[in-house]
């Protein structure tokens, strides 16, 4: 069986100097605990906000590590030191608009800042590269989606259609909890498995 490998990237200046601490990988893998229901391993990585040096570190991930998955937080906004959007998409083989637009369309929903956004998603070679938002609460709710009081999704979370997404790249056969979020797949596509 193909165990699922995730890279988790944060990028900060002051994160990586140790100015405070990270809040973006520990905030990632205590969703992804709960998130997902197969096997995983996770690759940690804490840098600062230099285009070569993420480039070089998801290339690293994907092309050495195997990573199915890579989810970065951090540097998606205007400012000139903002340049995530920028090295993934220098490494990317095709890009995946559907997910920044989503992730967009989920924050539009607590602040109007978030057009300022230029979160992407990309696939290189077998992997899927997207970036976050920085801030554990907004990492939570573009994976997640939105909910009403009953627990129903009134917007969908992107993580839904991630393990989908994976299998196409003939990645491993995810699968998640529902109560967190509901992975999507045609029919065609359920496997019968014995979690």
């Amino acid at each position: 069986m193909n165990t699922l490998r995730i890279g988790l990237v944060s990028v900060s200046d002051r994160a990586s100097s140790g100015v405070y601490q990270d809040k973006g990988i520990p905030a990632l893998q205590a969703w992804l605990a709960t998130a997902l229901t197969s096997p995983f391993v996770v690759e940690t990585r804490l840098i600062p906000d230099e285009q070569t040096l993420i480039e070089q570190t998801l290339c690293e991930l994907v092309d050495e590590s195997g990573c199915h998955l890579v989810l970065t937080t951090g540097g998606t906004g205007p400012a000139r030191r903002d340049v995530t959007p920028d090295a993934t998409l220098a490494v990317a083989d095709r890009e995946m608009p559907g997910f920044g637009e989503q992730m967009r369309q989920i924050s539009l929903n607590f602040v109007p800042t978030a057009i300022l956004s230029r979160q992407v998603a990309v696939i290189r070679k077998q992997a899927l590269i997207i970036n976050l938002p920085g801030q554990p609460k907004s990492i939570q709710e573009t994976l997640e989606g939105l909910k009403d009081e009953s627990g129903k999704v009134v917007v969908h979370g992107i993580f839904a259609s991630v393990p989908y997404c994976i299998q196409l790249l003939d990645g491993p056969y995810v699968e998640t909890n529902p109560q967190v979020t509901a992975a999507f797949r045609p029919k065609s596509a359920i496997r019968e498995t014995n979690n």
